[in-house]
């Protein structure tokens, strides 16, 4: 049976959403929902669904409530050390995307904006599987467009926020609502 695989960064998330668009640390209602992530992916390709999110635990600590939230929400936590010197998640997330290459039964959609994992994705890419990238679509990596991988907007397709995020995008004039506007 086909799965698919939600790999999500969360550094790579908190990162773009504090420091790129709210220039501060997000709010909770400002932080991704990620049980509507799962969600979505499920309705996307209907077919079961398996989380990965992974952390850099190489201060020896677990953020102790977020790992129960998010095993709350049937993700699988990848709690990861290394030295300072590595980047323990994106290394973590490239091996996982790797070794799915040699599962044909698996779908992927990768949640992030960093282009460090553009060849791994790419390698995943053709032969029936279908890949994708969840991210805030005016962040991701332009990288990410050299390989013509369908891009889900995290906030408008996933409705992965509890409240509108103060971006500033171009809108397709056929997707313009004014009333967007005028509130």
């Amino acid at each position: 049976m086909r799965r698919t695989y939600v790999i999500v960064d969360g550094e790579n998330i908190d990162a773009t959403l504090g420091s790129s668009l709210l220039g501060r640390r997000p709010l909770p209602e400002e932080r991704p929902r990620w049980e509507r992530v799962t969600d979505y992916a499920q309705r996307l390709w209907d077919q079961p669904v398996t989380g990965l999110f992974f952390l850099n635990a190489s201060n020896g600590q677990l953020p102790a409530n977020f790992v129960q939230a998010l095993l709350a929400m049937d993700y699988r936590p990848v709690p990861l050390a290394g030295r300072s010197d590595e980047k323990v998640v994106d290394i973590g997330i490239q091996r996982t995307l790797d070794a799915l290459v040699g599962h044909d039964d698996a779908d992927v959609l990768l949640c992030t904006h960093d282009a460090d994992f553009v060849d791994h994705v790419e390698r995943l890419m053709g032969d029936g599987r279908r890949v994708g990238l969840i991210a805030l679509r005016e962040y991701a990596s332009t990288a990410f467009d050299h390989i013509d991988l369908p891009v889900h907007d995290l906030e408008d397709d996933v409705g992965a926020f509890k409240v509108p995020l103060p971006r500033v995008r171009i809108i397709a004039l056929d997707d313009f609502d004014p009333e967007r506007f005028l509130r």
